[in-house]
Formats: structure tokens, C-alpha cells, sequence
């Protein structure tokens, strides 16, 4: 997926194989990506009542099956967040917004991220992070890239 294959990837501890604990949302995030590593470790630890899970969709065996069935190439493009029960399916600033209303620290803002124009903004802003997320924090050797999109 746009690594070399001989090449050892870091996958942050806290994303390795376990089931979500019930009524905890599953986010699946890149754990080949610093700046997602850091991210996610971040909302992790203010996320004090322990309603999200976080898990790395490098490895498949974090990635549940669902209906419909997630897309590998958008789970390389933006998060993506599957509610307690396998749905809703969220991704990009959809899935953030329902972060929000689950961890303390952005209650506040969780009702503004539903205000005129700012899904479209959000969305948006999310999605050139996500594109530019690799030139953000430093890659391992410089080995941390997206694949281009084909063009069939």
C-alpha cells in the first residue's frame, strides 16, 4: 500500500488486534502515519469515559466486516469510525463529529460542527489534512506515502 515491502512499518501499540469492548465505536485510523499515530493517541487519552476504540486498519485483522463492506482505498484517504452496533459507518469529519460529542474536552464545540456551511468547511479542511498528512510530523526513513490514486 505504497510502502516498500521490504521495509519494517512502525504500527503504534495501541493499535494491535483486540475487539472493541461493547458499546465502544471502533475508529480505524493509519497506523503507518505519525501524524494519525499522534492524532489518535491524543483523542485517546481524552476520551476519559472510553467510548472509542482505535485501531489501525494496516492491519486487517482490525478491520471488521460490515455491510456495506469498507473500501481499502477510502480507509487510505480518511478515518473511518463504525458505531457500537456496526453502524452508523462514518469517515472524515463525520466520524469526528461524532467523536465530539464523546469526548469531554470538545463537547463545546460538537453543536457548532453542525452549524451552515461547517460540514462542507470540515469536510473539506479534513480531507487536505488527510491528503497532506504524511509532510506533517516526520515518516520512518522517508518511507510513509500514499499510493496515487488509479486511474482506470
Amino acid at each position: 500500500m505504497g510502502m516498500a515491502k521490504d521495509q519494517e512499518i512502525f504500527v503504534a501499540p495501541e493499535s494491535v488486534v483486540k475487539s472493541p469492548l461493547p458499546g465502544q465505536a471502533l475508529v480505524l485510523f493509519d497506523g503507518y502515519c505519525p501524524f494519525c499515530q499522534l492524532s489518535m493517541k491524543l483523542l485517546g487519552r481524552l476520551d476519559w469515559f472510553g467510548t472509542l476504540a482505535w485501531r489501525s486498519f494496516r492491519l486487517p485483522e482490525n478491520v471488521p466486516q460490515t455491510t456495506p463492506t469498507l473500501d481499502p482505498l477510502r480507509l487510505e484517504e480518511e478515518m473511518h469510525l463504525i458505531g457500537p452496533k456496526g453502524s452508523p459507518i462514518l469517515h472524515g469529519f463525520e466520524a469526528f463529529r461524532y467523536m465530539a460529542w464523546r469526548i469531554p474536552l470538545l463537547f463545546p464545540i460538537a453543536p457548532l460542527l453542525y452549524l451552515p456551511w461547517v460540514p462542507l468547511l470540515g469536510q473539506k479542511t479534513y480531507r487536505y489534512i488527510a491528503k497532506n498528512r504524511f509532510g506533517m510530523l516526520p515518516c520512518k526513513d522517508g518511507v510513509c506515502t500514499i499510493p496515487p490514486k488509479s486511474t482506470k
